[in-house]
């Protein structure tokens, strides 16, 4: 537990030093907040910007709260799932290339505790980051449109956060298999790329995939908070996964360091 605890300590000390800590809650949150921003300013965002025959009136229905915070979780989607690959990609290659994991290595460290404390120290850092900016999005949908069950708002931060410990774990997966920090981000994104693919093309057949998380938990924003059975079935699959998926993390992490 010593070991353990001191990996993770190291990795948030560099995780300062390098202003993770600052500069991924900032950019997740302003991700997350330009949405209900942008969707209560957008009459006024379209008459400023001209063009429109004089007289024109702009009508825009005004979305639910539950629709906002959808589109905010829409918004993490893309954009923010390519942060959270950018910000993990060189937790391994960094130490591997720079000659570090070996001084790490040759201590009383084994595989599972190191890949283990990598896992949770860029966890926290994720989540916390993720919470600061649908949180922000939260209030802001409330003071700007109508209130969103605490209940529902709470649903859907657990479930989408299914999607981001997935994105950690392919993205770890991947830094134990290649070396060079481009090569990760690459095979990273285009992996979960055709997850999420393969879930929109047949959702009959991947109910269970973790790439349905983020509508998922935009469904149970616009339902008020049910449950269906798609959803258990989707989070039973995911932690089953993630802990199938961090297995092989270690058993990889250990060939290489055999090798």
């Amino acid at each position: 537990m010593n070991v353990f605890l001191t990996l993770v300590q190291k990795d948030w000390i560099e995780a300062w030093r390098d202003k993770k800590w600052i500069w991924l809650p900032v950019v997740i949150s302003l991700l997350a907040i330009s949405q209900p921003i942008s969707q209560y300013y957008m009459p006024q965002i379209l008459d400023m910007a001209g063009n429109l025959p004089e007289g024109t009136v702009i009508e825009i229905p005004v979305p639910t709260g539950g629709e906002v915070l959808a589109g905010t979780l829409g918004q993490l989607g893309i954009i923010g799932t390519a942060i959270f690959v950018l910000s993990v990609m060189g937790s391994i290659a960094h130490e591997r290339n720079s000659g570090a994991l070996s001084l790490v290595m040759v201590r009383p460290v084994q595989a599972f505790q190191y890949i283990i404390s990598k896992w949770v120290s860029n966890a926290i850092i994720l989540l916390f980051s993720f919470v600061v900016g649908y949180s922000l999005s939260y209030y802001y949908t409330n003071l700007l449109f109508e209130r969103v069950e605490i209940k529902a708002f709470l649903g859907s931060l657990f479930i989408y956060s299914l999607w981001i410990l997935f994105v950690l774990t392919i993205t770890l997966l991947t830094g134990t298999l290649l070396k060079n920090v481009g090569g990760i981000a690459g095979v990273s994104v285009v992996v979960l790329a055709v997850l999420s693919l393969g879930s929109s093309l047949f959702p009959k057949y991947m109910e269970w995939s973790p790439a349905n998380a983020q509508s998922q938990a935009s469904e149970y924003l616009l339902t008020g908070g049910i449950w269906g059975d798609s959803l258990t079935l989707m989070i039973i699959a995911s932690l089953l996964l993630l802990i199938g998926l961090f297995l092989f993390t270690v058993y990889s992490f250990k060939r290489y360091e055999r090798y």
